[in-house]
């Protein structure tokens, strides 16, 4: 079982940026598909954005792409969110997500506690 814990939430201004970071621990890091998804109160959970074990193949929503950038540093266990010109409705809670790499097309099997961001217009 992978533990992952998310930081880099907060609150910015429309056009700002942040990063989110997401740390494992428990198993070896490059053996899961990493993921971002989000959440608003009321709605359904979104995919933002994901990246195979090696970091060389990444896959992003339509709304964020070319805005945001998934990467990873599987020597330092961690996963990151670089989220560039913000919007209103980028607000939401981000959740970091693994799966083991063999079952890449399976449910995500391991979420952290989520960090809130929230982009003022």
């Amino acid at each position: 079982q992978v533990q992952l814990v998310e930081s880099g939430g907060g609150l910015v201004q429309a056009g700002g940026s942040l990063r989110l970071s997401c740390a494992a621990s428990g198993r070896t890091f490059s053996n899961y598909y990493m993921g971002w998804l989000r959440q608003v109160p009321g709605k359904e959970q979104e995919f933002v954005a994901a990246i195979n074990w090696s970091g060389g193949s990444t896959s992003y929503a339509d709304s964020v792409k070319g805005r945001f950038t998934i990467s990873r540093d599987n020597a330092k266990n961690t996963l990151y969110l670089q989220m560039n010109s913000l919007k209103a409705e980028d607000t939401a809670v981000y959740y970091c997500a693994a799966k083991p790499r063999i079952f890449v097309d399976r449910d995500w099997a391991y979420w952290g506690q989520g960090t809130q961001v929230t982009v003022s217009s």
